[in-house]
């Protein structure tokens, strides 16, 4: 290496660490502890990493009688988890659960979510997040490939779970009294009362994150990461400005990428964990004032549907704390930005990324005031490209495939598949351009897939799925724009016999997850096509209705 080239890194290290010190020391995390404390912190996170099993027992060390979690049952501090899990974990250990082992974890935001992360992230054990909406038979097929030695679910998706071949199953929320006692499967708080809480043995290997994507033939794809460094956390604090002991209400689902990424910065900022199990427009709102938060954690929808509300209904609410709304999972209408900051006040704050390549750009309150049809800017330690099919990079201004790089792109899917990476930088399967000012302007996915509600659907399963009712012949779907869900599902269907849009929608609800109903269902004589018989979806767009 040349002297230029030496002192080129020296000079860029040198930078990165002036950043980092920087931002960390805006966001509060940099402050003085005693020696004690201090070495306590540095044993833990060699010994358990950064990941949930290392990150939460840090706080448990440098603040046990901190509240870490306030949900429908009350409050738990950092001490109440680390105990809790460490209970838990001893009873997983004794129903088979080891190093290298996957447990799945199916449950709403509240405190059991968190419990059996750590715990299982304590015996070096993976960590698979199910999404709640997943109909029966997406569930059954992602378990049976993923294989996890044992699942923990909330009692309302027992249901759901039925046909699943996992024989290991433990409650985590019940529907029942206080002791979560229903006489056939063991719950998480009777395991949690019945084992010792005392420290535990660090295992050899650190436990993986894997949450699933929606998958392109109805069977999502687990999408596993490593622990994060603190690298992570500084790119997106560089461009969002949350802060140590703030108390955020994360209305997001935590098995969703958004929403655990902001319960992985609570294990560096320690920062108070609001949850409510589902979404209420009003709740939300409610529970953010009254918890007194300074963040809340959302998806564009839920912005939508607060903004919505009777003025009646939020009288009195007034949000003069929070400092940040963050918001990401799906396209955020400029409008919809616009409304909100003239409502509630400029602290929204719209993350673009993917679950593959986690966050990209970040677009600040002034940003979306600047433009509002904007992604931002990328934060700190991100690089981001637009890159032509051959791989080359283009200008300002012309749109090409997205591609990014920072330290939290996924490792490949479980199933062996993985994204297009050029030059170390992963697709983010959307295409886009930057303007003049250097913000990233995302044009639409390249291919099919579209993103509703902060979640992904491709339009061929569901046409696989409708042209199985025997009144179809055929079907063709594509996604058009929507105020409420950045886009919607809109099917064209040749019948064959009697049957309604209604009968349709209830058919996809049966064998897929309610997000991939098609909201409009447009019945034709025949689909157009063209002479080698591939149907033309850019005609199909100029339909419009419900019939």
């Amino acid at each position: 290496m040349t002297g230029s080239t030496w002192a080129g890194t020296l000079v860029s290290r040198a930078s990165g660490i002036g950043t980092t010190v920087r931002v960390l020391g805006r966001a509060g995390v940099i402050r003085p502890y005693g020696p004690r404390t201090l070495a306590a912190i540095g044993l833990t996170v060699h010994r358990w990493g950064t990941g949930p099993a290392g990150g939460f027992a840090t706080l448990a060390a440098r603040s046990p009688h901190q509240v870490g979690v306030i949900d429908e049952l009350g409050e738990l501090t950092w001490g109440e988890l680390h105990r809790r899990s460490n209970a838990l974990a001893r009873a997983l250990a004794e129903r088979g659960v080891g190093e290298g082992d996957s447990v799945a974890v199916m449950c709403r935001n509240h405190r059991g979510f968190i419990d059996a992360s750590i715990a299982v992230a304590k015996l070096g054990a993976d960590i698979l997040y199910l999404n709640t909406a997943f109909a029966g038979p997406q569930l059954v097929d992602v378990l049976q490939r993923e294989a996890p030695s044992l699942v923990i679910h909330d009692e309302e998706f027992t249901g759901l779970l039925a046909g699943a071949d996992v024989e290991r199953r433990i409650l985590a929320w019940t529907d029942g009294d206080g002791d979560g006692a229903t006489g056939e499967r063991e719950t998480l708080e009777q395991l949690v009362s019945s084992y010792d809480e005392g420290d535990l043995q660090a295992p050899d290997r650190h436990a993986r994150i894997v949450i699933l994507t929606s998958g392109t033939t109805g069977s999502p794809k687990g999408a596993p990461r490593k622990e994060a460094g603190i690298d992570a956390a500084v790119s997106l604090l560089s461009r969002m400005p949350l802060r140590a002991g703030w108390r955020t209400h994360i209305a997001a689902p935590l098995f969703h990428t958004w929403g655990f990424a902001h319960l992985a910065l609570a294990m560096l900022l320690g920062s108070t964990v609001v949850l409510r199990r589902t979404f209420d427009p009003a709740g939300a709102l409610r529970t953010t004032q009254d918890e007194r938060c300074q963040s809340m954690v959302v998806i564009p929808v839920m912005l939508q549907r607060m903004l919505a509300l009777d003025p009646a209904e939020i009288e009195g609410i007034h949000l003069d704390r929070v400092e940040v709304v963050a918001s990401s999972g799906s396209a955020l209408p400029a409008t919809l930005a616009q409304a909100w900051m003239d409502r509630f006040g400029d602290n929204l704050y719209n993350i673009y990324g993917s679950t593959e390549v986690a966050y990209a750009s970040i677009a600040t309150p002034e940003d979306l005031r600047a433009d509002p049809t904007s992604a931002g800017k990328p934060p700190h330690g991100t690089v981001v490209k637009i890159l032509d099919e051959a791989g080359d990079e283009l200008a300002r201004g012309e749109t090409g495939r997205i591609f990014v790089g920072n330290g939290l792109l996924f490792e490949g899917y479980t199933n062996g598949g993985s994204k297009e990476v050029v030059g170390g930088l992963m697709s983010s399967g959307d295409v886009g351009y930057f303007d003049g000012d250097g913000r990233l302007h995302v044009a639409g996915r390249d291919d099919d897939m579209i993103v509703s509600g902060g979640e992904n659907v491709f339009p061929q399963e569901v046409e696989d799925c409708l042209v199985a009712h025997e009144q179809v012949e055929e079907v063709a779907a594509i996604g058009v724009p929507d105020d409420d869900y950045g886009q919607r599902l809109r099917a064209f269907v040749v019948r064959t016999g009697e049957v309604s849009a209604d009968e349709l929608r209830d058919h996809v609800k049966a064998h897929l997850a309610r997000f991939k109903v098609p909201r409009e269902i447009v019945f034709l004589q025949e689909l157009p096509r063209n002479a080698t018989g591939k149907v033309l979806k850019r005609e199909l767009a100029e339909h419009e209705g419900d019939a």
